[in-house]
């Protein structure tokens, strides 16, 4: 007898009964402390339902094992009904694990390339899906599409109700589907390196038409231009130059854009009515107007002629994905970039006279976005750089000569994942990062 066939025939039946075992395994209830137990509900509908009183502190979850392939995709999709739930995108998470045939976590099937040397191999760690849109019956759709690692064979999927005193939260509609590998989402940032000669605003803008030429010829999807353009080194009181939007500054650049094709980023100053605003204006590969942030952090010397702070924080959906803006003295603080990532930001646009390059690094790590900055700044000074930055900080590009356009090419569909167990950072900020206090300064 041919031992060969034997040993796949039972390999096979092995890998079925192990793979049927698990389709079969129900929902369990999971707790990590007998003490914070919560109370658990399920209905004959197939609704997972959990309660806590109101002591603090409880916490518990559902749990169930799914066969999986390693290598291949996988899409977690779940709907989430809360009540008297305080803080539903930390209190009702739905979190994935990737475990071996054993139960044991596995590792990263390759060390990223920023690894710092002589550091571990990452593990695979959890994944959690993001929150969606929710129906006029209060569900909130949960999902996220994930790559297991190669060593993985199961999956164990999570559904989360912590730290919410009197609420609860009902689950359905649970699936975990391999879907196809999704193709990637490359696309190539540019960032012009110039300072206008400030003769008038439209010589000023008349100074890009080239740059924009050299973004394009380099295949560039999106041009990030500096702050105040029309008005930067102009001998005249800004605030008597501001213009409307849409207005000859950005009707100039909207025709570069719709004749190069690319998106395009760059501030001016602004006038609504009486008040005047520090503004970047986001245009279409097609010409037209996509948005405009309004510059919410103002330095002294702006508040000083009257500027007036802008107080949302657009994100605008776009072919390439969805780009945020923020202006100069923004980027010397967390909340700005914090707040577009929040709402969805994958690519922060900064138009930025100076700031400390640190903190053009710390802006794209501690949110894990791509961020493109264009400075009036001198390369050597040391001070702000005009650069392409990826989700991890580090500079891909850099503008050291005046009068040139640095390139890079970024992928939107690739995951960073960090060293020391981090795992992909930026679906984390969701559901980790703390709630702020309620105070009436809008904290």
């Amino acid at each position: 007898m041919n031992s060969i066939p034997c040993l796949i025939a039972i390999l096979c039946l092995s890998t079925s009964c192990l793979n049927r075992s698990l389709a079969e395994e129900p929902w369990t209830e999971q707790s990590p402390r007998a003490e914070i137990r919560p109370q658990f509900l399920r209905s004959d509908d197939g609704v997972l339902g959990i309660r806590h009183d109101q002591r603090e502190g409880l916490d518990g979850w559902y749990q169930r094992r799914f066969p999986i392939r390693g290598g291949a995709y996988y899409r977690v999709q779940a709907q989430r009904q809360t009540q008297g739930v305080l803080n539903p995108r930390q209190s009702c998470l739905v979190r994935l694990l990737w475990q071996d045939a054993e139960g044991k976590g596995v590792k990263l099937d390759s060390a990223p390339q920023y690894l710092i040397a002589n550091l571990p191999m990452p593990s695979a760690e959890p994944e959690y899906p993001v929150d969606g849109a929710c129906d006029a019956e209060g569900w909130t759709q949960v999902s996220g599409l994930y790559r297991a690692p190669s060593k993985s064979a199961q999956a164990v999927l999570e559904l989360h109700l912590q730290w919410a005193p009197g609420g609860s939260v009902k689950w359905r509609n649970i699936t975990l589907t391999e879907v196809p590998a999704p193709p990637a989402r490359k696309l190539r940032l540019a960032a012009a390196h110039h300072r206008p000669s400030g003769k008038s605003p439209a010589e000023n803008c008349a100074e890009f038409a080239p740059l924009i030429a050299q973004a394009a010829a380099q295949r560039a999807d999106l041009i990030v231009l500096g702050e105040t353009v029309p008005t930067a080194n102009v001998k005249a009181n800004p605030t008597d130059l501001a213009e409307s939007i849409p207005g000859p500054s950005t009707d100039h650049f909207a025709a570069l854009a719709k004749q190069h094709q690319l998106h395009l980023v760059f501030s001016l100053y602004e006038r609504a009515a009486h008040l005047v605003y520090n503004t970047a204006v986001l245009l279409g590969p097609d010409g037209k107007l996509i948005g405009k942030y309004r510059k919410v952090s103002l330095p002294p010397g702006e508040a000083a002629k009257g500027i007036a702070p802008g107080q949302d924080y657009p994100v605008f959906d776009t072919a390439l994905g969805r780009i945020g803006m923020m202006i100069c003295y923004d980027g010397f603080f967390p909340e700005v970039a914090r707040e577009l990532t929040k709402n969805g930001a994958q690519i922060i646009a900064w138009p930025v006279w100076g700031c400390n390059p640190l903190l053009a690094q710390a802006r794209a790590c501690e949110n894990h976005v791509f961020l493109v900055s264009s400075t009036f700044m001198n390369h050597d000074a040391g001070w702000m750089h005009t650069a392409i930055y990826d989700q991890g900080g580090r500079a891909l590009a850099k503008g050291e000569q005046w009068g040139s356009v640095v390139v890079a090419e970024v992928d939107l569909n690739q995951a960073y994942y960090g060293p020391y167990n981090l795992g992909d950072f930026h679906s984390m900020i969701e559901r980790h990062r703390p709630p702020l206090p309620q105070s009436p300064d809008r904290r």
